[in-house]
């Protein structure tokens, strides 16, 4: 630990040492963290919920969540629809809208009264400890935050989630970003892992698309959602979507040693979806601690110069193993 000590009788409150910006960030380790064989092990073990396990129902959550057990479900990762004319094939989106599956599901109702009604059933689900990302645009973003008020749900962050895509306008800003609410059941019991040091809540993580694959409307990217699974659940936990889509939620989970379950209203989505989770192997992207702290330590060179050279000339190792 870098220390900040003041000298005995000195009312100044001094630093002893001149205070170095980065040098904890350089010397971090999560508290929490497992080598691939315990997550593993805890994949395979004993189930942590009764519900059944990497299933995707294709259903209404609504009604799917009344008849779940209460108080089953680790994680959630919730994108519900937007609530605007949307079918992912308009010109503006610069893609082939013969690769968009069809009988993308928008809402017919009040959007606000949809909103608190899914979001009061998934407050029901969720196990003390855990929490919900819910995804949303700024046009539907009040519904959302009164949805999680009236459920009684705590927001414990607000994220900002900036991607590269924008259409294109003429007398407003391009909106470019997604709003990300972090919501716990219990605000003093939530599970969260800081596997960073220095975790920001704004995200810049850019959508990948690849040339000629089948989509959904609109899809997460894989990172964005692996990033809320890593820092929110343990290996063998259940994983919930609500509105699966093209089961990037199930991907994620699969591929860093975690269980998935969720709904899924549009049916022709089915096969995409089982093809996406068959091309996965269990925990084929989990990060070891040593792979994590190399990212994390050559994130920290780049931005702290003066730690580095801090540290080298005092001769401190700055590796992962050290």
């Amino acid at each position: 630990m870098v220390q900040s000590d003041v000298k005995e009788g000195n009312p100044k409150g001094k630093r002893r040492r001149k205070y170095i910006p980065g040098l904890a960030c350089l010397k971090f380790v999560p508290d929490e963290y497992w080598s691939p064989e315990e997550a593993q092990r805890l994949y395979e073990g004993p189930p942590h919920s009764p519900v059944r396990q990497d299933t995707i129902c294709f259903e209404d959550c609504i009604g799917g969540m009344e008849r779940m057990p209460p108080e089953s479900v680790d994680l959630v990762v919730a994108d519900p629809p937007f609530g605007i004319d949307f079918s992912g094939k308009e010109s503006v989106y610069n893609r082939n809208g013969d690769l968009v599956v069809d009988s993308y599901h928008e809402i017919d109702a009040d959007y606000g009264e949809f909103t608190e009604q899914w979001m009061a059933s998934l407050q029901k689900v969720m196990k003390p400890h855990a929490t919900a990302y819910v995804f949303s645009g700024w046009n539907h973003l009040e519904d959302v935050l009164r949805g999680a008020r009236l459920s009684g749900l705590t927001t414990i962050n607000h994220i900002i989630w900036k991607y590269q895509f924008g259409v294109f306008t003429k007398k407003k800003y391009v909106t470019s970003h997604y709003h990300v609410l972090l919501l716990a059941k219990d605000p003093n019991k939530y599970y969260f892992n800081k596997i960073e040091h220095y975790p920001l809540d704004v995200w810049d993580i850019n959508r990948k698309y690849k040339a000629g694959e089948v989509k959904n409307g609109t899809t997460l990217p894989l990172e964005v959602v692996r990033q809320c699974i890593e820092f929110s659940s343990k290996p063998g936990d259940l994983v919930f979507d609500p509105f699966m889509g093209m089961g990037t939620t199930a991907v994620a989970a699969k591929s860093v040693w975690r269980r998935f379950f969720g709904f899924e209203r549009n049916e022709l989505m089915q096969p995409v979806i089982e093809e996406r989770i068959d091309s996965v192997t269990p925990g084929q992207d989990y990060t070891t601690l040593q792979e994590l702290r190399r990212k994390n330590i050559e994130k920290a060179k780049e931005k702290y110069p003066l730690a580095v050279k801090y540290l080298t000339k005092a001769g401190v190792r700055i590796d992962a193993e050290s």
